[in-house]
């Protein structure tokens, strides 16, 4: 007959696979970050080919859609190895949804580059199309992040994907500054589309700054990155500032290309460190529970516990704070000391989780919000998040609650 201990242990093996499909996942993590850091490049050198109409840049993005090939083989290679038979607790078909999405994108980059050589779409429209191919890449990572079960690795996965929307906000500004300073004209709505990816970046990356670690937070504000982002300052205003129609130097594409590059270079050893810091703290997680388990299996060889212990024991009025990070268990320690432990630990561990899914989950309804005003009244993405915020101003309210409110009317809105 199974014991308290036999459950015990299962309960531990359970986490010790929890723990190990976390580690996978930070793996995919990485390999996703490192595709869409090279499709953010190749957007911006095709915006300056095809606003220089095919005179400039062809080499540069010759070169980097053998580097965008070679990583998506690599992303298609680590995606195999996802068992996607096996039934997965949670957000499992979410995951696999949103992974069946990005394979359609990829499958179609191809043709895509094709008609983009060909000169047949212009920089709106092929801006656009990579947007649209990276925001599947992104959403992968989202639903990793909300469907992890640690909350110190949910915490890391949400500092993550913030700091890869921030990222890719910034890969957008590359490329719509590389396309307005390549064709040599000003432009008001596409002034105020950069100011709404600057406005963007900032936000994602208030975000990741309350979930990511103090040392990871402060790369971003290393000494190094002043010269960059003084650079860029100036850059922005000189494309910010002009007016409607205005002259703008071709010869700058160059230079702002660089410098965003730059950045955005720097911010991949960002998201480096993270996605090494994620593997390695579930490297030590498994490694920690691995000792636990081995430690509740030595009590199989010590005599049974008094079967009125979980009536006699006397309740803690102040049981000792839990942590995450684990406990000593000494094999003295009673079977029933263990489960109420495990039991106090798990309890602790659910409220952060709670806690921490509670930004996903704003993101979650602000999006929902957004896509509601696009549709209903006919806004772009940048418009509908400004009624937004204008709507939580005007009535001193969160942003979040606002986006509540819109979707509560969802219901007795006219159809489209």
């Amino acid at each position: 007959m199974k014991t308290g201990l036999d459950f015990l242990l299962a309960a531990k093996r359970c986490e010790i696979d929890g723990l190990q499909r976390l580690a996978f996942t930070a793996t995919l993590v990485d390999v996703t970050a490192r595709l869409v850091h090279s499709l953010q490049r190749e957007r911006g050198l095709t915006n300056m080919v095809l606003a220089s109409q095919g005179t400039r840049f062809n080499e540069a993005r010759g070169a980097q859609l053998g580097a965008s090939r070679q990583v998506e083989a690599e992303w298609r290679a680590q995606f195999e190895r996802l068992d996607a038979s096996a039934a997965q607790a949670g957000h499992g078909a979410r995951l696999f949804s949103r992974i069946a999405y990005v394979l359609q994108g990829l499958d179609g980059l191809e043709p895509l580059r094709e008609r983009l050589c060909g000169g047949e779409w212009n920089t709106a429209r092929a801006t656009e199309a990579y947007v649209r191919l990276i925001a599947a890449l992104l959403a992968v990572v989202f639903e990793a992040a909300d469907s992890a079960t640690d909350p110190e690795v949910s915490r890391r996965l949400v500092a993550q994907f913030n700091f890869m929307q921030g990222k890719e906000f910034a890969g957008q500004e590359r490329a719509l500054g590389a396309a307005l300073f390549a064709r040599g004209q000003a432009d008001a709505a596409e002034q105020q589309r950069l100011l709404h990816l600057i406005e963007s970046q900032d936000r994602c990356l208030e975000v990741f700054g309350a979930f990511a670690p103090p040392e990871t937070r402060a790369m971003l504000t290393a000494p190094h990155a002043g010269g960059t982002l003084a650079e860029l300052e100036r850059l922005r205003r000189v494309l910010c500032t002009a007016a409607h129609g205005a002259a703008l130097r071709p010869e700058l594409s160059q230079t702002w290309f660089d410098t965003c590059s730059a950045r955005i270079d720097g911010m991949k050893g960002v998201e480096d460190r993270l996605t090494a810091d994620l593997r390695d703290l579930c490297s030590e997680k498994i490694a920690h529970a691995q000792a636990e388990l081995a430690t509740f299996g030595a009590l199989a060889a010590h005599p049974a516990p008094d079967p009125l212990a979980f009536y006699l024991a006397p309740a803690d009025p102040h049981p000792a704070p839990v942590t995450t990070q684990g406990f000593g268990l000494p094999l003295e320690r009673s079977v029933l000391e263990l489960v109420n432990d495990q039991a106090r630990r798990l309890q602790a561990m659910g409220d952060e989780l709670e806690a921490v899914r509670a930004s996903l989950n704003e993101r979650r309804l602000i999006e929902r919000a957004k896509g509601l005003l696009m549709a209903h009244r006919h806004l772009s993405e940048a418009d509908a998040h400004k009624a937004l915020r204008q709507m939580a101003m005007n009535q001193n309210r969160r942003l979040v609650d606002v986006a509540e409110a819109v979707l509560s009317m969802a219901a007795v809105l006219p159809p489209r």
